[in-house]
């Protein structure tokens, strides 16, 4: 039998959870009305000239997350509409954005900017995009919650226990408490899962080595528990008579000549300045050949010369690649409305 509590849940999982899943629900409220919205105005839509466009205003955060919002005022079929609307979309813009209102003439008491349906389906990329990756980390924590829970519930009946080496990925002492983060990634099952523990005053985990500058220590498996429990220096965590734990500790103590290793911090060793020029320079490249790339696409194959970031990265290119990219777009564009970076002097017509 092993002791109870010796597999724990720290509390951050709890709160990062609160805090995931909070981030998700927001996501979904503040963004979903809006993008229906806007699907039903792009089935129909009507550029309305005389409507008022009121406190618009955009804001960028990271250098890339935009939002946008304004009161629209616009009379239709002699009634009068008063929407406020806010977007939400990334985009690589640099300056002010251009835009107007646009109802649907199916409803006309929908509303939205033409910026929304030109973002329509960035908005829609972007959305699913955030929650997918915080719905799978919410479910991810919730997984390890339920997981920990289920083998401590394990741990309460009799099992074999199968010796184990584990390795130490992190510690922390405190309030003469220590908590210890360790995986399963050396010998055994190699599950490569990660678990914590804490030990009480005055107990320290059983080290027994060390493997590429990580401390490794003994763990066992309790039957087919789904996490391997860490053990302690006196093998106080395992329920047994005093002789037998001084006859399991014997060969121990004797291999690892008199008193175990204490889990004291080893400080790793970074890599060299030159490796991280060399890091930092090829995800420079990288990027510059992903942007390169994508904005050729846009000039020479993309549907829409609205399609977003692609026409603002085509504004920032040199004045040479700007205006071949520019004839490009106007090869099969020429009888429609120029995009940002391709416009004349009145914003409309190409240059």
């Amino acid at each position: 039998m092993l002791a109870q509590g010796v597999i724990s849940t720290p509390k951050i999982s709890y709160f990062s959870l609160l805090i995931v899943i909070g981030l998700t629900v927001f996501m979904a409220v503040y963004e979903v009305p809006g993008i229906l919205r806007d699907w039903v105005i792009n089935q129909n839509p009507v550029m309305l000239d005389s409507g008022d466009i009121r406190d618009g205003k955009c804001s960028t955060q990271k250098g890339f997350f935009t939002t946008c919002s304004a009161h629209l005022n616009y009379t239709y079929n002699a009634q009068t509409y008063d929407k406020d609307v806010e977007i939400m979309f990334v985009d690589l813009h640099v300056g002010d954005y251009e835009t107007n209102l646009v109802i649907s003439g199916d409803h006309p008491d929908l509303a939205t900017l033409s910026l929304g349906i030109d973002m329509l389906w960035n908005r829609i990329i972007t959305l699913v995009v955030f929650v997918t990756v915080l719905g799978g980390a919410s479910i991810t924590i919730i997984f390890q919650i339920l997981r920990a829970m289920r083998v401590r519930g394990q741990l309460r009946h009799p099992a074999q226990l199968v010796p184990v080496p584990v390795e130490i990925t992190a510690f922390d002492r405190r309030r003469e408490r220590l908590a210890v983060t360790y995986a399963d990634k050396i010998a055994g099952r190699k599950t490569g899962r990660t678990a914590q523990t804490q030990f009480e005053p005055g107990q320290e985990p059983l080290l027994i080595g060390e493997k590429g500058g990580k401390a490794v220590a003994l763990a066992v498996w309790h039957g087919g528990t789904a996490l391997p429990v860490l053990l302690d220096e006196r093998l106080e965590r395992i329920d047994m008579a005093t002789e037998e734990r001084a006859t399991a500790l014997a060969p121990l103590v004797a291999e690892l000549g008199g008193r175990p290793p204490q889990l004291l911090a080893q400080r790793k060793k970074g890599p060299t300045i030159w490796a991280r020029l060399a890091r930092f320079f090829l995800v420079v490249l990288l990027i510059v050949g992903c942007v390169f790339g994508y904005w050729l696409w846009y000039v020479t194959s993309a549907d829409s010369q609205f399609t977003s970031p692609a026409m603002d990265i085509n504004n920032m290119m040199p004045a040479p690649l700007n205006l071949w990219g520019c004839d490009q777009l106007k090869k099969r564009f020429g009888d429609q409305r120029a995009p940002f970076g391709c416009t004349a002097s009145d914003y409309t017509s190409w240059k």
